[in-house]
């Protein structure tokens, strides 16, 4: 992902910033405690991740699954997923997998949210054949979507499936620097079930904007290719855990980095941290070479 992407991190303040007040009033509600942790990367093709796969892998997101319990499926942004194409993906996979399919261009940047029902009727009808590993659908609307097209945006969340659960990311500046717009987008969020996306990236940190509108949190970080990534995520295990203690049900985490190949080596690394943090039996995804097998 290059979006935010800047010359120096070195520049970047990358601390997180406090919590908007609702997000504890929102995760408090839930009392079932912590159901779900997925931390997965944006893809599983080998000429992305060169040096994830052993040698000799011929169907990789079978092997993938062996590594991640979920995938941020971003194929499906670039054409519409066939049923036959999701059973075909959904039995690659173990019963604990999770797919995050990236709702079709053709709705959110081409057609811009005007007149989609048939599309995305089609979307939903299709990606509801991942049966049980059906994470959660997301919405990214393009940078240039302004708060002036409001309308549109909702009656997009009033007429979702509610059979699909739901995330939007807002990538437009102008939703974040008005508190009267950025709160009637969370409210109808909230009234919604829809869970509002929070990106981590260098060059945009009006993203982080730490309000929870569901007892989800669905978190898009991109990484800067530098020693503070794993800083980065320490700091992120420190506030999942303060989340998880008010009520945090699910938490979908997905690892971005200009080079595909270190993803896995982040989401490691984060793993690790929660399983350590958590007490929790997370699998640890490894990076392949030739001749050992694994890096570490």
């Amino acid at each position: 992902m290059k979006f935010g992407k800047v010359e120096d991190p070195s520049k970047i303040d990358f601390t997180l910033p406090e919590d908007d007040p609702r997000t504890k009033e929102i995760v408090s509600q839930n009392k079932k405690g912590l159901e779900n942790i997925s931390v997965g990367a944006a893809k599983w093709n080998k000429t992305d991740m060169k040096g994830f796969y052993p040698k000799g892998t011929k169907d990789e997101l079978t092997y993938y699954a062996t590594q991640f319990n979920s995938i941020e499926l971003n194929g499906t942004f670039y054409g519409m997923p066939a049923p036959q194409q999701i059973l075909t993906w959904k039995d690659k996979t173990p019963a604990d997998f999770k797919f995050f399919p990236k709702i079709t261009s053709t709705i959110s940047h081409y057609r811009r949210l005007i007149d989609v029902t048939d599309q995305v009727t089609q979307f939903a009808t299709s990606v509801l054949n991942f049966e049980e590993k059906l994470g959660m659908a997301f919405l990214q609307l393009h940078d240039n979507y302004q708060p002036k097209d409001y309308g549109r945006l909702e009656k997009f969340v009033k007429e979702w499936p509610k059979e699909v659960p739901l995330a939007i990311e807002l990538r437009n500046a102008e939703w974040y620097n008005n508190d009267e717009i950025y709160n009637t987008v969370c409210e109808l969020f909230e009234k919604y079930g829809i869970t509002n996306i929070i990106v981590d990236t260098p060059g945009r940190r009006d993203m982080l904007h730490m309000r929870l509108t569901t007892p989800s949190t669905f978190i898009r970080y991109v990484a800067a290719g530098t020693e503070i990534d794993y800083t980065r995520l320490e700091e992120w295990v420190q506030r999942l855990t303060l989340w998880k203690k008010e009520g945090l049900q699910n938490i979908y985490f997905f690892v971005h980095q200009g080079l595909e190949k270190d993803s896995p080596l982040l989401s490691s690394y984060l793993i690790k941290k929660m399983n350590e943090t958590w007490k929790t039996d997370l699998r640890i995804p490894k990076m392949a070479t030739e001749n050992t097998g694994t890096l570490f």
